[in-house]
This record gives C-alpha cells, structure tokens and sequence, in this order.
C-alpha cells in the first residue's frame, strides 16, 4: 500500500513540474518582448524617447508587484561579458531606499548608473555619464531625485556638517536658495536640486553640450515617491519659473 501511495505521489509531482515550466518560460518570453534581444544587443536602436517609455513601464511593473527581472541569468551576464550597450543612464542618489535596477525592473546591461548621495553632478560624475553617452550610445539620461533625501534636508537646515559631507551640502546649495522658498522648503530644494543638476548636464562642455545640441541625447528630471515607489518625471523649466516666482 505505501509503495502504491509512493508512485501515485511521485506522478502527481512529475505532471505539476510540466506546468510550473511552462508559467516560467511564458513569463521570460514576455521579458524579452518588453526589452528585446539580450547582450549587447539591448540598447540598439533604441531612441531616447523609447528608453524614457521603458523606464516608466519598468517603474509601473515595480510599483503593480508585477516584475519581470529581465537580463539577470548566467546567459545574460556572458552576452555583456565583453562588451555593453545600456540604452539609459540614471543620476540618482546613493540613498539605500532608490537602487534604480529595482525600482525601474532592469537587469544587467540595460542601465547605466551613477549614484552619488544628493544626485549631484561633480566632474567625476560628468565624466561617467560622458562616457556612457559618447562611447556606449546611451540615448537618454535621467536625473533622478527622491522624496525625503537626506542630503538635501541637510543642505536646508544648515550648520556645520561633519567631514567630507560638507563637499555634498555645498553642492546642493544653489538648488536650497532656488527652491525652498514654498511650503515645504525639503521638497522644493529636491525637485530644483533635479532641475539643476539636469540644465548642469545638459551645459556640459565639451561633449554634453554638444551632444545635446545635435539631438544625440535626451536629459530628463524625475522624482521618487519613497512611499509610493512611483517614478515621476519633473517638469524641470516649470520648477524654475515656479522657483522665480517665489522670490
């Protein structure tokens, strides 16, 4: 009798494992029809508009619950052993809460991100996002702020800051003169913190500048809800008319 139970459990086990396949192999099928061919393939002829649309669809799937995790197997990691073609990069801080291949559902190859606490843009960033923009084709470049950033709400209370922190506050110092003068001084200093550091990129010279100007590249501002997890793209001239108006 228990040899009998035994084969009747083991064929139960055998027929469920067809189907479990089966929801897995349709669900990388319809990872690779959201991003398309593997390696570094990924960011071929991808404009920066589309690369825009596949951020916010990423960002939608993060928000619903519905991830694909695409690009994040053995295979996908020897496709872009040798070489790689992001079709974004992401300026966003270095905040635990905001990993942008998380929030945006990206996998290895499609982003190319330089994070830094306050989003700020040094000559060190610069020269990573003029490398992914010049040499690896990336179309669109995203600066990325977030809600309740704490080098932000530094930079708005002032006072003496310890170490090498100081170097971050002092950056982010124009934005808190240009856009904490509403309600909430945190978030106004956030979202001109990102339209600032969107127009520093975009006047970059000589390579950014000049990519910008020939249409090569596409520089957006958006805003993490850390409550939410949505992603929002700023109208960044409105915050700096809504900036002017203030004062």
């Amino acid at each position: 009798m228990k040899k009998i139970m035994c084969l009747v459990c083991a064929s139960i086990l055998l027929m469920s494992c067809p189907i479990v396949y089966a929801e897995e192999s349709t669900h990388e099928t319809a990872a690779k029809t959201e991003h398309g061919a593997a390696g570094v393939e990924q960011s071929k002829g991808v404009n920066a508009d589309e690369a825009l649309e596949r951020l916010l669809a990423g960002n939608k799937r993060y928000v619903d619950g519905q991830f694909f995790h695409p690009h994040q197997g053995a295979r996908d990691r020897e496709n872009v052993a040798t070489s790689q073609r992001p079709y974004a990069i992401i300026v966003s801080c270095s905040d635990s809460r905001v990993p942008p291949e998380v929030i945006f559902d990206q996998g290895i190859g499609d982003i190319f991100v330089v994070r830094v606490a306050g989003n700020i843009a040094g000559n060190i960033e610069l020269g990573s996002i003029e490398y992914a923009a010049e040499h690896l084709g990336s179309s669109l470049i995203m600066v990325l702020g977030h809600e309740r950033c704490g080098a932000v709400t530094a930079a708005v209370k002032g006072g003496e800051v310890p170490g090498h922190i100081k170097s971050i506050v002092e950056a982010i110092i124009p934005a808190v003169k240009e856009g904490a003068a509403g309600a909430d001084k945190v978030d106004g200093a956030i979202r001109a913190n990102v339209s600032l550091v969107a127009t520093q990129i975009k006047t970059s010279e000589p390579i950014l500048a000049e990519m910008a100007k020939e249409g090569k590249i596409k520089i957006v501002g958006a805003y993490y809800d850390l409550d939410t997890g949505e992603v929002a793209v700023i109208d960044t001239a409105a915050v700096k008319a809504a900036a002017k108006k203030e004062k």
